[in-house]
Order: C-alpha cells, then structure tokens, then sequence
C-alpha cells in the first residue's frame, strides 16, 4: 500500500465531505430557502437598495449585509448569506490570492440572484481551489502562507486545512437551515 502525502490527505478529507456529506445536502436548494429569513432582522443577500444593514456589499443587482465593527450578538445569517462568505470570503478571495483567480473581495463580487447561481459560484470556485490544492508540492504546503492572509506566517498546510474547517463549519449550518425551513416554512 502506497504512503499517502500531507496533499493527498488534505485532499482526500475534503473531497470525501464534499461529495459525501456537503454538496448532496445543497441539491435541491430552493430561492424560497436561499432567501429565507427565519427570525428577525437577518443579514441576507438582497436586492441592491433593499438592505437596512450598515454595510450593502457587492458589484451586481445583490449586495450582502454586514456592518464593521460586527454586532454583539451579529444578526442570524440566512442561507444566501453563509454561502455568499462561502464563495467570496472562504474560497474565493484565497483562489486569487493563491491559485491565479481574478482579485475580488465581499465590495467588488456579484451575488447571485437565485439559489441555483449560487451553487454554480459554489462549484466553481471549489473546484479552483481544489485544483490549487491539488498542484500544492510538500514545499509549497510547509512555506508560509504569505501577506495576503491574517496569519502569513503559518504554512500553506495550516491554511489549507483552515479553509476546509471553514467549508465542513459553514456547510453544516447551511444544512441546519435547510432543516429547519423544512420543518417550519416548507411543511
């Protein structure tokens, strides 16, 4: 039996969660679901002019809300929400900074308009950063990660497994909403 790398067991943990567990789980994402808002005065993805949030960020017809500094307690995130700092600020951002994607960040992205656009984005820009990964040599895993990130001194490995974190985190409260909208709004 062949010795698996640190590459090939970073790799082999995400895509197992990716395909076993995460992106089945999306299948079927409605725009009801994508928008819902299950309590109160939650951040969202909207229609640009639409949001009362402090901050309305993106280039296109959406914009997502935020506010800096962030509210003690931050607002309830919908699922539009979670997955738009899926695609722009877990993926995205780190394809350009490390995998030669065009820059973007939360101001100068596009937001999908419905559940299905965003998955596409989703699938898009993991399948860059799994490919960056991929190409990852044992040299390139154990240098720095570099001054685009907050801790540029921590190897590309650490990174790495931190974006993977982020997507099994972010994916399981996606999944938790869908539950729920199943269970209150989509009896």
């Amino acid at each position: 039996m062949t010795e698996m790398t640190l590459n090939d067991l970073l790799r082999d943990q995400m895509e197992w969660h990716w395909t076993q567990q995460l992106r089945p789980r999306l299948d079927g994402l409605t725009d009801e679901e994508y928008f819902w808002e299950p309590a109160p005065e939650c951040w969202n993805v909207r229609s640009r002019g639409a949001s009362t949030a402090p901050v309305q960020a993106g280039s296109g017809m959406m914009t997502i809300d935020f506010a800096f500094p962030e509210p003690d307690p931050p607002p309830l995130t919908t699922i539009a929400w979670r997955l738009g700092h899926v695609i722009v600020g877990v993926l995205a951002m780190r394809n350009a900074a490390h995998f030669g994607r065009e820059l973007t960040d939360y101001g100068s992205f596009a937001y999908a308009e419905t559940a299905t656009a965003a998955l596409d984005q989703l699938d898009q820009e993991y399948r860059r950063w799994m490919s960056g990964v991929q190409a990852l040599t044992a040299e390139a895993l154990a240098a720095p990660c570099g001054e685009e990130e907050p801790f540029r001194q921590a190897s590309m490995s650490r990174l790495v497994l931190h974006i993977h974190r982020e997507l099994i985190h972010h994916g399981a409260e996606v999944g938790l909403l869908r539950d729920l909208y199943r269970a209150t709004e989509g009896r």
